[in-house]
């Protein structure tokens, strides 16, 4: 019996694992529905016309359920003692069917206004939680989304999104109804025979308890075992079809169903677990009704046996034992229903509530960029899970106007340094200014909004070229987004094509090739019109023909402009007014391409590497 447990330790441990793990995973369960009925109750409080509506009209609506039984058996009554006075007996009879009429009517009536209401609820509350679960992921630092598969994220804001309108219906239009006709039965019944009352209050209330209890100890934890993995599908699946060209490329469409496969695997096991699960859940609630009935009729029989229940208490009885058993059986659907909203709830409410890395202050004001100069002092920085830290005490001015490349091995910090420069993540020690103003204290969105960047592999809208291009200026007009076009040597081949300017270009831009999707970026940082520029390897996915003229129109944008250009491949910096030469997150080097290269240093050996015999040619002659 006991072989499945740890014995306790010599060190006076008392509780053994697995105990510990099941009170744990109990206590997580409790605490993710609490967590879920908070969230939920957060956003009805928007809304309290909509929920008093509904739930007034669901419990007028269940009165119906309550009386409905006893004025049965004051019809049966009325018909059984008829035989003295057949008029008596017949308005009695049909004051007990105007009454059912009537209630049957009303909750006709009442229960449309619940539903109807509850439509524009479940509609404004599904709309705001995708809103808000939305603008706070697109909020979320880059390591967040690095770490994250976007179909998996797609999966757990739209599940959770469908199971609050399930758990809107189990709540508002279910589980309270059926709470009201329970206890209104037990009272009814309690007032003609307590001991008829205290059957029925008794065994509802056992038999809620014992499912709530099934449910939430024994089925949700395996229910959330099989949302997890529900989840991995959905990303696997993304992940795949976003680089299905590269599949393709290397032949490994099997490989790839391979790989689905066993994840659909463990999909598959957690989610017989569940089923099997719910399934024993049902059948123990079969038997737990079965035990009622018998315990009501058995009752009433005895009731009735010693003179204490004519026939039309008898169909009173049974009457509103149907309703109750109805009730019951549902209680335990609804309860499994609010269960499994719960669970497919859980990844949702605990994205709203994991914290935003990167925040603005609540005092963050708008930034304003002028001169665009900007200064590091004193800056420290290092990932989060690094113990060392990649940037200590690192200080540097790029004055306005000026045009810096940055060069180093992969690793040395270069990306880091731009990315700090957006705000992308917060230094850990010291601060960063542009024109004198800590871009800690401003909000992100004016910061970003007044630097354009054009990266080394360039991401595009599923949405038109024209729309790409004006993304950083969305009022921009028709001649102005063609100018941009022109700038970046992207106009040609974007006539060339059947809808121009109004061609779809796919997901994340695959319709168009490297050269183009990074000419269309180009154009987009020339329309942005930023004081401060960022340039990642902004000319290495183009043909060496487009790449002169790029050249020339990078010459252009960066005149006047705080320009900061990230060096892959040398050439792109000679012309620069300073490069900086980064090693391990230090500047080691620092200076024009002919002072650099005239050193025996970092820089000189990266250009041999990379044969740029160029350098030595156009090297000035040193002065004797």
């Amino acid at each position: 019996m006991f072989a499945g447990l740890r014995a306790p330790s010599s060190s006076g441990e008392a509780c053994p694992a697995r105990l510990v793990h099941v009170m744990t995973r109990k206590t997580k369960g409790v605490d993710s529905t609490r967590a879920v009925l908070a969230f939920m109750f957060r956003h009805w409080r928007g809304y309290p016309g909509y929920v008093a509506t509904i739930s007034l009209a669901m419990m007028a609506s269940t009165l119906a359920d309550v009386f409905m039984p006893l004025f049965a058996g004051r019809l049966v009554d009325a018909i059984a003692n008829g035989g003295a006075d057949r008029e008596a007996a017949l308005h009695a009879a049909l004051v007990a069917f105007a009454a059912m009429t009537a209630l049957g009517l009303g909750m006709v009536t009442v229960r449309h206004i619940a539903f109807n209401t509850i439509i524009e609820l479940s509609l404004r509350v599904m709309a705001e939680v995708a809103q808000e679960a939305f603008a706070r992921v697109q909020r979320f630092s880059t390591d967040w989304h690095a770490n994250s598969f976007a179909g998996s994220t797609v999966r757990k804001i739209t599940r959770g999104m469908w199971a609050l309108d399930l758990l809107h219906d189990t709540i508002l239009l279910a589980l309270l109804p059926s709470l009201v006709v329970l206890a209104g039965s037990m009272v009814l019944l309690g007032l003609h025979w307590p001991v008829m009352g205290l059957v029925v209050g008794l065994g509802s209330v056992v038999y809620i308890v014992m499912i709530a209890l099934v449910s939430t100890l024994y089925v949700a934890p395996a229910a959330r075992l099989s949302n997890a993995w529900d989840t991995r599908v959905g990303g696997t699946l993304a992940d795949a079809m976003s680089c299905n060209a590269v599949v393709k490329a290397f032949g490994a469409e099997v490989r790839e169903d391979e790989r689905l496969l066993h994840v659909l695997t463990r999909w598959r096991r957690r989610t017989r677990r569940l089923w099997r699960r719910g399934t024993q859940n049902g059948t123990l609630q079969i038997v737990a009704l079965v035990l009622i009935r018998a315990a009501i009729v058995g009752t009433a029989l005895w009731l009735w046996w010693h003179g204490r229940a004519t026939p039309g208490d008898l169909t009173y009885v049974l009457t509103t034992y149907f309703v109750i058993h109805g009730y019951l059986r549902d209680v335990g659907m609804h309860i499994n229903n609010m269960r499994r909203s719960v669970n497919d709830m859980e990844e949702l409410v605990a994205m709203n509530r994991e914290p935003v890395d990167v925040a603005d202050r609540h005092d963050a004001q708008p930034i304003r960029i002028g001169e665009g100069e900007i200064r590091f002092e004193r800056v420290r920085f290092h990932y989060a899970g690094h113990t060392s830290a990649l940037y200590d005490d690192l200080s540097l001015t790029v004055r306005a106007g000026e045009r810096v490349g940055l060069v180093g091995p992969s690793g040395s910090g270069k990306t880091t340094l731009v990315k700090l420069i957006q705000r992308l993540y917060d230094v850990t020690g010291g601060r960063i200014l542009i024109d004198g103003q800590n871009i800690a204290e401003a909000r992100q969105s004016s910061l970003r909004s007044q630097i354009a960047i054009v990266q080394q592999e360039p991401v595009l809208f599923h949405r038109t070229l024209a729309d790409n291009i004006a993304y950083g200026r969305p009022g921009a007009s028709m001649a102005e987004i063609m100018r941009a076009a022109e700038l970046a040597n992207a106009h040609d081949f974007i006539m060339r094509l059947p809808k121009g300017y109004a061609t779809l270009v796919g997901e994340r831009g695959v319709k168009l090739s490297g050269g183009e999707r990074q000419r269309v970026a180009i154009a987009r940082a020339f329309l942005a019109d930023a004081p401060v520029l960022i340039l990642d390897e902004a000319t290495s996915a183009l043909d060496s023909e487009s790449e002169t003229l790029i050249q020339e129109a990078m010459e252009r944008l960066m005149e006047g402009r705080t320009s900061i250009v990230i060096a892959h491949r040398l050439s792109t910096v000679r012309a620069l007014d300073r490069i900086l030469v980064f090693d391990n997150g230090s500047i080691v080097e620092e200076g024009t391409h002919a002072s650099l290269y005239r050193k025996d240093g970092l820089y000189r050996r990266l250009c041999d590497h990379q044969g740029l015999e160029f350098a030595r040619v156009n090297e000035p002659e040193p002065v004797l």
